[in-house]
């Protein structure tokens, strides 16, 4: 088959419980089955930050939606610089679990300024392909098997969704019906990133 010849950067957004991590596990397997180089990641991402995130934040007392916002800048910097990046310089398709659409989708949905979130992350670049897992916030959270974050509330959620629909439909993020059964989501988005990934190759 086919092969990219340079790295490409893919991207799974999702509210709580729209199976994107199991999907992004899903594609990486099913990436690497056809041949490709994969780098599987996630954000918070591992890096001192990102543990701080998971440790404070997520499982913790809830803090200020600017004051998360700039911890998870900090994360997704780090991120890039130690880990996306130089996998992509490698040639590998790099698999993110969440990204810089979170924040706009999360602490948007709490009302901080879109315009200053856009800022805050001018430094992170767009990915190739960037999907967004979509279910009623509803569906999502009955999905969860107990709770693991301070965010996981309907209505936080409804607006979270709200927000992702926006930059779905500013052509930011494609849309991926997530109600389906878990093989049916997986094999739609299989068929989005290979063909995003063949308009890619040389």
């Amino acid at each position: 088959m086919r092969r990219p010849l340079k790295g490409a950067f893919v991207i799974l957004e999702g509210g709580d419980g729209s199976g994107k991590t199991t999907q992004a596990k899903s594609l990486c397997s099913a990436l690497r089955r056809e041949g490709y180089k994969v780098h599987s990641t996630a954000e918070p991402s591992r890096s001192a930050a990102g543990r701080l995130i998971r440790r404070k934040l997520l499982h913790g007392k809830k803090l200020s939606p600017e004051v998360e916002a700039l911890l998870f800048a900090a994360d997704r910097f780090l991120h890039l610089e130690s880990e996306v990046r130089p996998a992509l310089a490698a040639g590998k398709i790099v698999v993110c679990d969440r990204y810089m659409y979170a924040s706009f989708a999360y602490q948007g949905a709490q009302g901080v300024d879109s315009k200053w979130l856009r800022e805050i992350n001018q430094f992170a670049e767009r990915p190739e392909i960037a999907l967004y897992l979509d279910v009623p916030a509803e569906m999502g959270l009955s999905r969860i098997r107990r709770k693991k974050s301070v965010l996981e509330n309907l209505e936080l959620q409804q607006r979270v969704r709200e927000e992702y629909l926006k930059l779905v439909q500013a052509g930011e993020l494609t849309l991926v019906d997530a109600t389906q059964p878990i093989k049916k989501v997986g094999e739609n988005i299989f068929d989005l990133v290979t063909c995003g990934l063949r308009e890619l190759e040389i």
